[in-house]
């Protein structure tokens, strides 16, 4: 029986889309079935190139109809930049291989700073490429410096003719072996400060463009490239000056949220193939999914996979409706890199805990999800980064709401021009949230989001009387776990905002909420225990801990429906 709220690509019908999304979207499913397991994984295995990937998308012209904004797209009525198909192709991608997912991601990377810039023949160019099938990359990171812009050691030396000359190296750079466009990050040598910023566009075929060496062992192609002396005209310049800069943050704002929905891929696929090893494998003469703890492992595996698509739905609805006053999704974009990507760590670690050494078999999808599942969390900025950011958002969002007109579910295909236009990379401080409260309000009569509730009650009375004073906001470390709590709640709201719109079974939700209130009595426990924690927060985490609800009946009906997934999809061989 196929779960409606699982992607089975034996009953994939997205119709919520216009006719070509739905037609792309289906024809690149059935491309991998027709590939079958077995050249799936060999192509893993021997970290083959994805050229035939690659052709197959420009055929479709895939690409270049997905990621080709209605502004640069030449009339062409199927072109848009649509950020709820996108998450549907991360989810697809990253349910067959993240090495596929990671080709389109740079090259959505790649394209950030050409669809922010004012430069006419750049973005027409880059518009020419798509449609040609090429690929893209985003040359920002260094050896030395990471992704510390300020640093930069990609020199631009003005040439006497209104250009430059380009030297200097990058690192970490996917497809950087093929990109027909490379956007990179530099700075002038005859301007000091901020204002000396460039982004340029560079092609990778050009002589003085030097491919180094690929920096990992995968099918992913991530470059070391180094520029001596390349050529940098006037009509290459995509950004100067602190524009540039922005640029850097704004691309990154895009492309990180293609995190969540590709960890939610993985996560499918291991789930389908992990519950039906269990539940056909016999142990002591009983069937592995007997055994009470597993059907507990199984059932927080999914029901938390549940609930990562049910908060990066809803994340999709606040990015396509952002604007100028309405900034709410630079909290809810790094929750879904930061929270929703752990979560799908969560979901493999609890899957493999049952599977045990068939997760090693180098014939299973899981082998590989696995591994890969491990790197989402990492890129785009770490768990910590993310964290510390979210942080930036907390005391206006659960202490001083602000009224909006509610944000309807975004399904419609319109093109989220925004995303290219966000302005100034500051002011985070300054962002206004509307009411956390009403969501929960919403699923009071459920006894664990009531539980969880209390939990998130107690954070505003601790952020309001006990929050880390300023000696403490210097020590991280204490500073991190209170981000844990916070995020939890911003996680459980979004979730009860999509549940409202989607209505899935409240058995399901109550379950995914008494896995919530453990967590954040977890969390509570580890501040309890950080070195710096007063004795006045100590005494709240203990407080803020609960147990959940516990119903077993709820919780026999949640299992019947992970048992039913025990051969709902298999791909083919």
């Amino acid at each position: 029986m196929a779960d409606s709220l699982l992607f089975n690509p034996r009953t994939y019908d997205p119709a919520h889309f216009d006719p070509e999304t739905r037609r792309l979207l289906r024809a690149t499913v059935d491309w991998f079935e027709e590939r079958g397991k077995r050249r799936l994984i060999e192509d893993y295995r021997t970290r083959a190139w994805l050229a035939d990937f690659l052709a197959f998308a420009a055929k479709e012209r895939l690409f270049a109809t997905f990621l080709t904004p209605a502004s640069a797209a030449d009339g062409h009525s199927g072109k848009r930049w649509d950020t709820a198909r996108i998450a549907a192709l991360n989810e697809i991608l990253g349910f067959y291989g993240l090495d596929y997912w990671y080709a389109w991601q740079v090259t959505i990377l790649g394209l950030g700073p050409v669809w922010q810039s004012g430069n006419a023949a750049a973005r027409a160019r880059a518009a020419e490429l798509l449609s040609q099938g090429e690929v893209f990359a985003f040359g920002l990171s260094e050896k030395t410096h990471g992704a510390d812009i300020y640093s930069t050691d990609m020199l631009l030396e003005p040439d006497g003719e209104g250009g430059f000359r380009a030297t200097g190296s990058k690192y970490y750079i996917g497809n950087g072996n093929a990109a027909g466009l490379v956007s990179v990050f530099g700075r002038r040598t005859d301007v000091e400060g901020p204002e000396g910023y460039v982004f340029f566009a560079a092609d990778s075929r050009h002589p003085a463009y030097h491919l180094v060496k690929n920096v990992v062992d995968s099918s992913k192609y991530v470059s070391e490239f180094r520029l001596d002396g390349y050529p940098v005209r006037a009509e290459d310049v995509l950004h100067t000056g602190r524009a540039a800069f922005d640029a850097a943050l704004n691309t990154v704002n895009v492309g990180k949220f293609n995190l969540c929905t590709a960890s939610i891929g993985i996560c499918e696929h291991a789930m389908y193939e992990a519950v039906t090893h269990a539940h056909t494998r016999v142990l002591y003469g009983r069937p592995v999914t007997a055994f009470p703890h597993v059907r507990r492992e199984l059932t927080d595996a999914y029901v938390r996979l549940v609930g990562m698509k049910l908060f990066s739905d809803r994340a999709v609805d606040y990015f396509r409706s952002a604007g100028p006053d309405d900034r709410r999704y630079l909290l809810f974009n790094p929750m879904t890199k930061m929270k929703v990507t752990t979560e799908g760590e969560k979901v493999v670690d609890l899957l493999w805990d049952v599977i045990a050494a068939k997760g090693f078999e180098k014939d299973t999808y899981f082998a590989q999800a696995a591994a890969e599942i491990r790197s989402l969390p990492k890129l785009e900025g770490t768990v910590h980064v993310n964290l510390a950011l979210i942080l930036k958002f907390m005391r206006n969002h659960l202490l001083d709401p602000v009224a909006y007109e509610p944000v309807p579910a975004r399904l419609d295909a319109a093109d989220d021009d925004f995303l290219f236009r966000q302005g100034p990379a500051r002011g985070l401080g300054a962002i206004r949230f509307h009411d956390w409260r009403p969501a929960f309000d919403a699923y009071a009569h459920l006894p664990n989001v009531g539980r969880f509730r209390e939990q998130a009650d107690a954070l505003c009375a601790f952020v309001a009387t006990a929050a880390p004073d300023e000696e403490q906001s210097r020590d991280l470390d204490l500073l991190l776990a209170v981000g844990q709590l916070f995020a939890l709640v911003v996680h459980g709201q979004l979730i009860l905002e999509q549940a409202a719109l989607r209505g899935p079974d409240e058995d399901v939700l109550d379950e995914l909420f008494a896995v919530l209130v453990r967590d954040f009595s977890g969390y509570a426990v580890e501040l309890h225990g950080k070195d710096s924690a007063t004795a006045e927060q100590q005494r709240w985490a203990l407080d803020a801990v609960r147990r959940p609800v516990v119903d077993a009946a709820r919780s026999e009906r949640v299992w019947q429906r992970v048992e039913a997934l025990s051969g709902a999809y298999e791909m083919a061989p």
